[in-house]
């Protein structure tokens, strides 16, 4: 195994750790929305740098969803999810962890956009690892 698969299973776990935090947030009335959220863009921006890393793409540290996106395009990998999905997810890596703004997608969004990138990471990891002497 390559110690660029090693990365991304890595990361994966951590993607995974960040939804059932998620989850388990998300199934609470009173948990902050922006708690909530911010677990959702944490899946999703370790399961892109996933993807990236068992690729071999080289990124930048940055929390921006978006920018992840065009990266995956840019090396022919196209993303589970159009960037402008992404994008409403990623104010949730900082801005609203310290501010109460407007967000910008429901609860449900965020568990759609969390579970299916997950989901997707997941599946291109693992053809990645099998095809990897």
């Amino acid at each position: 195994m390559t110690p660029f698969i090693e990365e991304a299973e890595r990361l994966l776990r951590l993607a995974r750790r960040d939804f059932q935090a998620f989850a388990i947030l998300d199934s609470h009335p009173e948990a902050p929305f922006a708690s909530v959220c911010f677990h959702a863009q944490q899946c999703a921006e370790k399961a892109l740098k996933a993807v990236l890393t068992a690729r071999q793409v080289y990124f930048r540290y940055t929390h921006d969803l978006e920018e992840l996106t065009r990266l995956l395009t840019g090396a022919g990998i196209s993303p589970p999810l159009a960037s402008v999905e992404f994008q409403r997810l990623t104010p949730s890596a900082v801005e609203l962890r310290y501010d109460e703004g407007v967000p910008l997608l429901t609860r449900e969004e965020a568990s759609r956009i969390a579970t299916r990138t997950l989901a997707w990471a997941e599946a291109i990891v693992k053809e990645i690892a099998g095809a990897s002497p």
